[in-house]
Parts: structure tokens; C-alpha cells; sequence
């Protein structure tokens, strides 16, 4: 049976851009499966309602590192994910189709109390604060590649698929090119005969 793997995408269909599919992606590769991708928009609900949900695959053995992986994920999600958005959310609608880009905004600026471009207004100051929230990855970088060791693992491609989502809807800097997550950004850009790198995006 042919694994299928549904991906978000605005108006380029070859651009996608979920941090949770990017997860999903990496971790495919990473144990040399593939699956067929299908290009889905925000606004097509029914075409993934017969589906249900599903979790990332999770690549660590064993409870104690079924354990781990939920703390990375949370932060994952927390601090790299949730500390990203408001200062890329309001280049997210340029890259979608006009239904969702209109639904888009609505649920985010619900979200976050107010328009977009406001949410955004700082990020040249945020971002100093994002990157010293990356701290407990800098340090763990500088006595190894990735966060997995020597090789890549899932601890990596929670973390990585946020920046890849970033990179795909956002021209804004997030990194320095002289730190070490950067660094750390790149080679996994480069992975699975550069699978992320050669998807669509800014050069950032």
C-alpha cells in the first residue's frame, strides 16, 4: 500500500510548507520510505476528513525515548514554533490562494488579538529574543552535529521543520549565518540529497 502524505501548500503547489509535514517528511527519508505527496490548502477540509489525523513518526526506541521525543515536540512547538510566528505570520497570506488567504487571517488575527502587520511590527527587535530562546540547541551543538548525536534523528527534524517553514513562507532573517544553529540548518537543508533545500523558498 502506497503511503500517502497529505502537505500543505498555498498557491504553489511544489512549495510546501507545514513544519508538522516537514517533520513527517524528514522522518520518511530518514528510514528510506517514500510516499506520495498531495498537495493540500487550508480551505479543503473534506478532502482529508475521510483520513482522520495522524501523528508524526516518532524514530526512538523504546518509552524512554518515546518520552523525549514528546518533550522535544512540545518544544518544538512551544518555543522554536510559537516563538517564529509573530514575526512571520503576516508573510503567510502572500503565498496563498485568495479563499485562504482570507481565511487565514481571520483565524490568526482572532488568534492574536490583532492585524497582522501589527503582530509583525517588532520583529526586528523579536528576533533577538528568538534566537537566545535557541540557546539550549546552540550549547548541545557545539559538542555535536545534531541533536540525534553524530547523525541526525527525529530530535532534529521537530526542530528543523519549523525553520524549513519558516524558510518556505518568509523572507525575514531568523538566524545568523556565523551561529551555529544556522549551521546546523544547513546541513540538514542539505540531507536526503538536499530534499528540503530543493523544495522551494527564500534564501534565508
Amino acid at each position: 500500500m502506497t503511503l500517502k502524505l497529505f502537505e500543505l501548500v498555498g498557491t504553489d503547489p511544489a512549495r510546501p510548507f507545514s513544519p508538522y509535514c516537514w517533520r513527517t517528511r524528514m522522518a520518511l527519508a530518514h528510514k528510506g520510505l517514500c510516499a506520495e505527496t498531495i498537495p493540500w490548502c487550508f480551505t479543503e477540509k473534506d478532502a482529508i476528513a475521510p483520513h482522520g489525523s495522524e501523528r508524526v513518526p516518532v524514530l526512538f526506541g523504546g518509552e524512554g525515548g518515546r518520552a523525549m521525543a514528546r518533550m522535544l515536540n512540545w518544544w518544538g512547538d512551544v518555543t522554536v514554533i510559537g516563538g517564529m510566528s509573530p514575526m512571520i505570520v503576516a508573510d503567510i497570506p502572500l503565498n496563498l490562494k485568495p479563499v485562504d488567504a482570507a481565511y487565514f487571517r481571520k483565524s490568526r488575527e482572532v488568534r492574536f488579538g490583532k492585524p497582522l502587520e501589527e503582530v509583525v511590527a517588532g520583529r526586528d527587535k523579536a528576533v533577538e529574543g528568538f534566537r537566545k530562546s535557541l540557546d539550549p540547541l546552540r550549547l548541545t551543538l557545539k559538542t555535536q552535529s545534531y541533536l540525534g548525536g553524530g547523525q541526525p534523528n527525529y530530535a532534529d527534524y521537530i526542530v528543523f521543520g519549523g525553520f524549513q517553514w519558516a524558510r518556505v513562507v518568509s523572507p525575514f532573517k531568523l538566524l545568523g549565518e556565523d551561529d551555529p544553529v544556522y549551521a546546523w540548518r544547513e546541513r540538514l537543508l542539505d540531507a536526503f540529497d538536499g530534499m528540503a533545500r530543493k523544495s522551494p523558498g527564500f534564501a534565508v
